[in-house]
């Protein structure tokens, strides 16, 4: 399995416009994720991005489950109409979907990691608003592959 994205290179820094609006440039895009070599057996895919930056305490920006395994591609500005029975839960900012980068002005360059997880069922998430940690606990047991891009942010 592996992703990539049309939106930045993976290692690579993420345009402006996918940021959260406070940021100059802003627009809060969901960016673009192909997803590729699926494992025939896979039930859902699910989507997780996190800030890993020390400061950040690995914030959640978005949090994706039961997307189904025939929507490979997400297009840019999907999140708020992910394919049918697609569960985006609240980011660490309160609300749910898509909360781009956003970090505190001169804390240097943040690493954004977006990990996909392909799952050997649909499951049912009892938290709106889980942690990296509650989340991966959800699909633990689940996982047939993952795989991850990293984009990096700046707000100088």
């Amino acid at each position: 399995m592996k992703i990539s994205s049309k939106s930045f290179p993976n290692g690579g820094f993420i345009p402006p416009k996918f940021a959260m609006k406070a940021i100059a440039g802003g627009q809060n895009i969901s960016p673009h994720i192909l997803i590729e070599e699926i494992p025939a057996n896979t039930q859902s895919l699910a989507i997780a991005m996190v800030d890993r930056h020390p400061i950040a305490r690995n914030w959640v920006h978005w949090m994706v489950a039961n997307i189904p395994p025939s929507a490979a591609e997400i297009q840019e500005g999907a999140s708020g109409k992910m394919p049918k029975g697609s569960v985006e839960l609240e980011n660490t900012f309160g609300f749910e979907g898509y909360g781009g980068p956003q970090p505190p002005k001169g804390s240097g360059v943040h690493s954004y990691e977006i990990t996909v997880y392909c799952l050997s069922e649909i499951i049912a998430p009892k938290i709106r608003r889980p942690s990296e940690k509650e989340f991966l606990s959800m699909i633990e047991g689940k996982i047939l592959a993952k795989a991850k891009i990293i984009g990096n942010f700046e707000n100088k």
